[in-house]
C-alpha cells in the first residue's frame, strides 16, 4: 500500500474514530454496534489479525465458545483458561459477598478449584466489594452481552496460571484495603489490598488479556509484576487514563527479568498519559499497536528491559513537547546500552523512537513472540479493538 494512502487512512481513523472520544457510560458508546459494522460473512471478514481469524469469522461462535483458547498468540499462547472444564453462567450481579461467594455471582465462579468456562446471561454492571481472585484455568468471556465490572476493587491475578480474560469492560476500578476475602487456594484469606488497577497480574504465568476495554482506573490498567510471565495483551481498547500498564515490580526486584510479555493489537487511544507500556528487567513484544497520542511517552522503562517494537503506528498529538515515543528512568551512560529497537513502525506527526543498544536480530530473540504484520492491517483491525458487541447467530 503506498504510504501517502496509509497516512491518510490513519489521519481519518484519527480524526474519525468508531470509537467514542468520552469515556464511555456503556459497552454500546465503548465499541461499535453490529448494525453500524460492516457484516462479517466466511473469508470476508479477515483482515490479518491472527488472534481475530481463528474466531471471529464463525456465526456459531456462542456454541463453540472455547475455540478461542487455541487463538491466543505471543508470550502468553498457551494460556488455555477454562477450556479443559464446564461452562459457569454468572447469573447475579449484586451480590458479591467476598467471604461467602454466593453461587450465581462472578466471585463464586471465579474462586472455584476446577478448570471453569465463565460466561453470562444478561448484560451486568458488576460492582464488586474487594478485589476479585481469580483462581487458576479460568477463563471469564463476556461475549453476548454487554458485562462490566466498574466502581469498585477490580480483578487480581495472583500466584495462578492459565486464565483468559476477554470481553469485559472495566473501568473506574478503586483501591481497597486488607480485609478477608475466600482466597482461591481455598481458605480464608487477608487479600493485602488492592491498588485500583483493572487488572493486577502478581506472581502469575500464562495469561491472556483479550478483547477488553480499559478505562479511567485509580493506579494501573494493567499491571505484571513479581515475577509474573507468558502473558498476551491483546485487541484491547485503553483510553482516558495516566498510568496505563506497568511491567515489572521495581528495580531491584531481579525475579522480573524473566518476564516476557506480548503487546499486540491494541489501541492505545485518547486521554491517554503515560507508561504504554512502562518496562523493568524483562523482554517486551510491543507489535501492531495503534497509539493516538500520548501526554508525557509512549513506550518507557528502567533497569534494562529488552524492547521489540515492530510494525506498531505511533500518532503524536499535536503538542511539540510530546512527539518522543519512548522515555528512559536512567543516566545516557547506562540505558545507551539497553536493547531497544523500533522496526517496520511507522511515525506520524512528528512521533520519533529513540533505539539503543543492539541492531542485530539475535539480540531480540528472547523479545520475539510473532511475526508483526505490516502496519497497513491496522487501518483494518484498529476499529475491532476493545470489547465486541457480539451476537447470537451472527460473526461477532
Amino acid at each position: 500500500m503506498p504510504t501517502f494512502y496509509l497516512l491518510s487512512l490513519l489521519v481519518c481513523l484519527h480524526a474519525t474514530s468508531t470509537f467514542s472520544r468520552l469515556a464511555p457510560t456503556n459497552m454500546s458508546e465503548a465499541v461499535p454496534t453490529h448494525s453500524t459494522r460492516r457484516e462479517l460473512d466466511g473469508e470476508q471478514c479477515r483482515t490479518g489479525n491472527p488472534i481475530d481469524d481463528c474466531w471471529r469469522c464463525d456465526p456459531e461462535w456462542e456454541a463453540n465458545r472455547k475455540k478461542l483458547a487455541d487463538c491466543a498468540v505471543g508470550f502468553g499462547k498457551d494460556a488455555i483458561g477454562g477450556r479443559d472444564g464446564g461452562i459457569y453462567v454468572v447469573t447475579d450481579s449484586d451480590n458479591d459477598d467476598p467471604m461467602a461467594p454466593t453461587p450465581g455471582t462472578l466471585r463464586h465462579a471465579a474462586v472455584q478449584a476446577e478448570p471453569l468456562w465463565i460466561i453470562f446471561d444478561h448484560d451486568m454492571v458488576i460492582r464488586l466489594r474487594e478485589q476479585l481472585l481469580v483462581n487458576s484455568y479460568k477463563t471469564i468471556d463476556g461475549r453476548g452481552h454487554d458485562i462490566q465490572i466498574a466502581n469498585g476493587p477490580c480483578i487480581t491475578l495472583r500466584n495462578v496460571s492459565n486464565v483468559i480474560i476477554h470481553n469485559i469492560y472495566i473501568h473506574d476500578c478503586l483501591p481497597s484495603g486488607d480485609a478477608m476475602v475466600w482466597n482461591p487456594l481455598p481458605q480464608f484469606s487477608i487479600s493485602g489490598g488492592s491498588d485500583g488497577d483493572a487488572i493486577s497480574i502478581f506472581g502469575s504465568r500464562d495469561v491472556w488479556i483479550d478483547h477488553c476495554t480499559l478505562a479511567n482506573c485509580y493506579d494501573g490498567l494493567i499491571d505484571a509484576t513479581y515475577g509474573s510471565t507468558s502473558i498476551t495483551i491483546s485487541n484491547n481498547y485503553m483510553l482516558h487514563h495516566n498510568e496505563v500498564m506497568l511491567m515489572g515490580h521495581s528495580d531491584e526486584f531481579l525475579d522480573d527479568k524473566n518476564m516476557q510479555v506480548t503487546i499486540a493489537f491494541n489501541y492505545f487511544g485518547e486521554g491517554l498519559i503515560q507508561r504504554m507500556p512502562r518496562c523493568r528487567h524483562g523482554y517486551f513484544h510491543i507489535v501492531n499497536n495503534v497509539y493516538i497520542g500520548w501526554e508525557m511517552y509512549a513506550i518507557g522503562g528502567s533497569a534494562n528491559p529488552t524492547i521489540n517494537s515492530q510494525g506498531n503506528v505511533f500518532i503524536a498529538s499535536d503538542n511539540r513537547y510530546s512527539k518522543e515515543v519512548t522515555k528512559r528512568e536512567s543516566s545516557f551512560d547506562e540505558w545507551r546500552n539497553w536493547n531497544w529497537r523500533s522496526e517496520g513502525d511507522m511515525m506520524v506527526n512528528g512521533a520519533f523512537f529513540t533505539p539503543s543498544g543492539e541492531e542485530a536480530s539475535e539480540s531480540y530473540i528472547r523479545a520475539s513472540s510473532m511475526v508483526a504484520r505490516s502496519t497497513s492491517l491496522l487501518t483494518t483491525t484498529a476499529q475491532y479493538a476493545g470489547a465486541r458487541s457480539c451476537r447470537k447467530g451472527y460473526a461477532c
